[in-house]
């Protein structure tokens, strides 16, 4: 299994890395500091990528793509039928994480890891196409109805994170600098907001929100099928893939593995909204040395995203009231990142621009 051979890779960054570019921050025509978290950022990249001058001209979104037995529940504004419906717009260049990746000068990566429709009906194959590459690697067509049990077996879990650790093994060959990651499933904001639940301790009600924007009484609903699905499966708070396997989901899985190759890559990982924090929790719970290659993109709508942040010592880059996924917030926080590196490696320092120094 991937995951058992590359957790012993991934160690935490250098600090010497982390030095060397502060004193050249330093150095900068700008009192120091004064580009607050810019500065930040740049020291982060060298950090993780430990180089001196490091480049992130190859940019990747992945967007993992599953659908979930518990949408049976009515835990959800829209039919599970769009998971597989939004592939489909995703290939053909139309949907927001299109837009804004072109924009970011970003690839767009749709993983099927999950969903309950067979793609071949379409003609899709692991080829590029309009909007991106499509890659089958499904470990599940949709995962079960967690309230009548365990969502999937701990092997099929497992399987899930593997998916991820080959993409980012996969992606850093390629020669690709930074990732972003991305979902698509139609109720996967209940497994994230059970997970989030069982690995913070916070109760239910504090951290499940309205997802795709469902009323009152289907937020009642959403609740109480959550309570008990954990009731139920009762996951393991200290063992992550118990939690993941039980009330989790196939694309948070891919998100986890992800995150956690990316790190074995030394390779900054771009985390999106609530699902993509759900798999980070994962990936930092299974190993907490995955924490110095995130980036968190932004601040969800979601209500328990905030609680997963905290949890994980995350602070977001952007609050834009964003609630998509699909990785808009990643491709977005992506030329946040490229601004502060742009700052590092272009800004003159003193001496090359004639500028006197403070006294």
């Amino acid at each position: 299994m991937a995951l058992e051979t590359i957790l012993s890779s991934i160690s935490a960054v250098n600090a010497k890395f982390i030095e060397h570019a502060q004193k050249h921050l330093d150095n900068l025509t700008k009192p120091q500091g004064s580009l607050g978290r810019l500065e930040e950022f740049a020291k982060q990249i060298v950090s993780i990528t430990e180089n001196s001058m490091p480049s992130l001209d190859k940019k990747v979104v992945f967007t993992f793509a599953g659908d979930h037995g518990v949408a049976d529940e009515g835990v959800s504004a829209y039919p599970k039928a769009v998971t597989h419906q939004m592939v489909l717009n995703f290939m053909n260049g139309g949907a927001g994480i299109n837009v804004l990746a072109r924009h970011a000068g970003a690839d767009v990566v749709v993983v099927d890891i999950g969903v309950d429709h067979d793609f071949a009906v379409e003609g899709l194959k692991p080829a590029p196409i309009v909007g991106g590459l499509f890659i089958s690697r499904k470990i599940v067509s949709g995962t079960r109805n967690m309230r009548k049990g365990a969502a999937m077996t701990r092997d099929e879990a497992i399987k899930c994170i593997d998916v991820g650790i080959e993409m980012a093994n996969g992606y850093a060959k390629r020669g690709y600098k930074i990732f972003g990651t991305g979902d698509m499933g139609i109720a996967n904001t209940t497994p994230s907001s059970a997970i989030a639940a069982v690995m913070t301790g916070k109760s239910v009600e504090e951290i499940t929100g309205r997802g795709t924007g469902i009323n009152d009484d289907t937020w009642k609903i959403k609740v109480q099928v959550i309570k008990d699905a954990i009731a139920l499966n009762r996951p393991n708070p200290s063992d992550p893939v118990d939690v993941l396997s039980k009330v989790g989901g196939a694309e948070i899985g891919g998100i986890a593995g992800l995150i956690i190759g990316a790190a074995a890559n030394r390779i900054p990982v771009i985390i999106d909204g609530f699902i993509s924090t759900a798999g980070a929790l994962i990936a930092y719970s299974i190993e907490p040395n995955t924490k110095d290659y995130m980036f968190a993109a932004h601040m969800s709508q979601e209500v328990g995203h905030k609680t997963i942040l905290e949890k994980i010592g995350l602070r977001p880059i952007l609050d834009l009231d964003l609630r998509l996924g699909e990785g808009t917030g990643a491709a977005l926080a992506i030329l946040v990142i490229e601004a502060g590196l742009k700052i590092y490696k272009e800004m003159a320092t003193f001496g090359e621009a004639g500028v006197s120094e403070k006294g």
